[in-house]
């Protein structure tokens, strides 16, 4: 459990002794099947220019031995490019180990339809912080913090917390940089209740403080206990969707609920299936209630028991 460890070392210690090293190993896809024609090579140079940004940049004072580096997958399908500007829907998704298993969790699944940004072939990526230097690198930093932010937060109580302050500080840097209407878009706070904005404002309001002590013991009393006793570690994630639930009665249709069951559906529905009649139940109730888009995937947890 080094990156629990990791964790806490940065809250103490990270001042003191800075230490650098790799935190994610991504792979990164670009699809450009809906661009017509033949000369394609900007789009394998930028894939390249990513994957190397994204996984060769020290992202905090932490360092990672290359089996605790944090797995992640970006997809970036582009839809126009036209002039140097590329229209694009983004998805990242990141998991983690399950403690004594070969299982990995899903952790984050998040998908950006307004991921547009200029880019000329070779240009140079580079990301400072507190520095607004392209809208292409400043949306790669804010997913890779927010990778990385809700990974800590798996591993330690309120552990992200320092990378979403960066996801917050990009995002207000976004919005005070002279970008084109399109390039703003995801980055406005009244633009729309589900973009980068909206997402990282919920993370960081001591309103939803309880959520993510959830999202903590989610998975290290739940799905990490499982190891040791499958019933108790089921016990712990049920008991806490009540958290979810008050959370959405709060504020109905939050982003960041639907953001914890669009990476967390299916596996709650395999974790419920072999749960007890009580457990079935009562979270089947819950999550239809919260997420009624999803109930037909929420119906297999009660199904053939």
């Amino acid at each position: 459990m080094k990156r629990f460890a990791l964790a806490l070392s940065l809250l103490f210690f990270s001042l003191a002794y800075p230490i650098y090293g790799q935190e994610l190993k991504c792979n990164v896809t670009i699809n450009s099947d809906q661009i017509q024609g033949s000369n394609k090579s900007v789009f394998t140079t930028l894939q390249q220019s990513i994957q190397e940004f994204v996984n060769n940049s020290k992202w905090t004072n932490l360092t990672f031995q290359d089996k605790e580096r944090i797995e992640c997958n970006m997809l970036i399908v582009v839809k126009q490019a036209q002039d140097n500007v590329y229209v694009c829907e983004f998805t990242c998704q990141s998991r983690r180990p399950v403690y004594g298993t070969s299982y990995t969790t899903p952790v984050l699944n998040f998908k950006d339809n307004n991921f547009v940004f200029t880019y000329q072939e070779y240009d140079r990526l580079d990301f400072q912080t507190n520095t607004f230097t392209t809208n292409l690198t400043a949306l790669l930093a804010y997913y890779c913090y927010l990778i990385i932010g809700h990974d800590m937060d798996s591993f330690s109580r309120l552990g992200g917390t320092p990378y979403f302050q960066v996801c917050e500080d990009i995002v207000n840097a976004a919005q005070s940089a002279s970008l084109e209407l399109s390039e703003a878009s995801g980055w406005k706070a009244f633009d729309s209740n589900r973009n980068r904005y909206a997402l990282i404002n919920n993370l960081m309001d001591e309103a939803f403080k309880d959520y993510r002590q959830y999202f903590y013991e989610y998975h290290r009393y739940g799905l990490d206990e499982m190891v040791n006793n499958v019933a108790n570690g089921r016990a712990r994630i049920a008991a806490g969707v009540e958290v979810l639930q008050k959370a959405n009665r709060a504020r109905p249709a939050t982003y960041v609920i639907n953001a914890f069951l669009d990476a967390k559906a299916d596996e709650l529905v395999n974790i419920f299936q072999e749960g007890t009649s009580e457990e079935r139940t009562k979270v089947y109730e819950a999550l239809v209630n919260i997420d009624p888009t999803r109930q037909s995937t929420y119906e297999a947890i009660t199904q053939n028991r």
